[in-house]
């Protein structure tokens, strides 16, 4: 059983459909189709601090490890209080999710949307407490925005606050303990929702009503924490997705597979892929082993032997790479890696320095639950079949965050709440290592970056940093 799906990076006023999104937005997970590169080109700042650069911060309802969205001038970002919050155990019965909407100008909560969790949820304790209730990045175009909550549901709202409709996509919990945490994306007229361990499937759902469009199932999917990117070729546009030893390229109209890969070999796959001019990249590490891909896209079929670029041995397990220019960069346990894009082969690796080193944090406290077969289809090659049990053993203060590129810097937050800074070039140069004095909790998200302005989130506070 194999793995399969695609990307593009496409500006976001095109393949939304009736978007009315700025190029300065920062509209979804990791930005412009997940690329994690900035599409304007406002300064900003290399050093910040509480007295440096610090436009505005505020504390957050409860934590979460969402990536922040910009649109507008609005900012949107997820949470969850009641159990496990930091705020006094409580009871699961009191698990909330929260979509809160700031005004990017000053900080101040302009709206709040609730949703009771659909119990029984993950308990709060071993890898899940690396992850959390509130992972997943919330979507949007301009006219919607949408927040997955797993099992809790698909809730679309407009940009005031009204909700527009629910869903469900899955009511199963992830079999290894981990909690789920792949992000919607918006194509055209859809809402499209990996509902990895709610489902093991992909699903597209109709943008103004929430109503299923398609699904594809699959095994794999139930071992996929990535969310997919877009990817423009030749005749249309691809959806890509990382999975357990493959790639899977789908329609995105339709949900029907279109070409698959044999890409890195791990039994899990938590990072994301992302796409530059009809290639798609990949790094991961985990159970099984791992190693970095580029395959282009725009195939049919098994496409192991026709369409990989270069393979590498370089690896890395969380963060989702970047493609600038002809380079490739990552960020794993402190080291900035730069590839050759077109090659492979590796440009430099730097050690980041200064800051403080993240804090252990839980780890797996007990056994990952096997798996069970669950009847679903498979692709044809070997992936899902592959996906079986595994222990989790990955957390213990490690980092999640990805790192972003804009104004010809890279951005990267560690857990412990050090914010580096690199230039981009064919060296290693660290340029600072920031960190706010009042920061607590983890940082876990990406940053995100819009007209000058960089908004980071810890699990506990949202800062805004510009030069202005």
């Amino acid at each position: 059983m194999k793995i399969r799906l695609s990307l593009t990076v496409l500006l976001v006023t095109m393949v939304t459909g009736s978007s009315v999104l700025d190029a300065a937005d920062w509209s979804r997970f990791r930005g412009p189709n997940g690329s994690g590169v900035s599409t304007d080109d406002a300064p900003l700042p290399t050093e910040w601090s509480e007295t440096k650069n610090l436009k505005w911060k505020v504390e957050l309802p409860g934590p979460g490890s969402s990536c922040p969205i910009v649109v507008g001038e609005k900012v949107f970002v997820t949470s969850w209080t009641g159990y496990a919050d930091g705020n006094g155990e409580g009871s699961m019965e009191e698990l909330e999710r929260h979509l809160i909407c700031l005004d990017r100008k000053t900080g101040k909560e302009l709206w709040k949307k609730s949703v009771t969790a659909k119990l029984p949820e993950d308990t709060y304790r071993g890898m899940f407490a690396e992850n959390g209730y509130a992972t997943h990045t919330p979507v949007s175009d301009g006219e919607v925005v949408v927040a997955f909550f797993g099992k809790s549901g698909v809730h679309a709202y407009d940009m005031d606050g009204k909700e527009l409709w629910n869903a469900n996509v899955g009511t199963e919990l992830d079999r290894r303990g981990w909690g789920s945490a792949s992000s919607p994306v918006l194509y055209k007229n859809l809402v499209i929702v990996t509902a990895s361990v709610e489902n093991h499937a992909v699903v597209g759902l109709d943008k103004k009503t929430g109503k299923e469009v398609w699904k594809q199932e699959a095994e794999g999917f139930g071992s996929t924490w990535g969310t997919p990117v877009l990817v423009d070729v030749e005749g249309g546009t691809e959806l890509v997705i990382g999975v357990p030893y493959e790639f899977w390229a789908l329609n995105p109209d339709t949900g029907k597979l279109l070409w698959y890969c044999e890409a890195l070999g791990t039994n899990s796959m938590c990072s994301s892929l992302v796409a530059h001019d009809g290639i798609v990249y990949g790094i991961e590490s985990g159970p099984g082993g791992g190693g970095a891909i580029a395959v282009k896209a725009g195939g049919k079929g098994d496409v192991s032997k026709t369409h990989v670029v270069w393979r590498g041995s370089d690896s890395s397990r969380v963060g989702t790479p970047l493609i600038h220019g002809e380079k490739m960069y990552f960020v794993n346990g402190g080291v900035v890696g730069c590839l050759d894009a077109k090659t492979g082969k590796r440009v430099y690796q730097g050690r980041l320095s200064g800051g403080t080193p993240a804090a252990a944090s839980g780890g797996n406290d007990g056994e990952a639950r096997p798996s069970e077969e669950e009847g679903r289809p498979s692709f044809g090659g070997q992936g899902g079949g592959r996906t079986r049990g595994g222990r989790g053993g990955y957390g213990g203060g490690q980092d999640y965050s990805s790192a972003v590129i804009a104004d010809g810097k890279l951005f990267y937050a560690r857990r412990g709440g050090d914010v580096f800074v690199v230039k981009l070039g064919d060296e290693f140069e660290q340029l600072a290592s920031n960190r706010f004095e009042s920061s607590a909790g983890d940082f876990n998200a990406a940053p995100a970056v819009s007209d000058g302005q960089l908004f980071i989130r810890s699990s506990k506070t949202l800062y805004c940093v510009s030069a202005e």
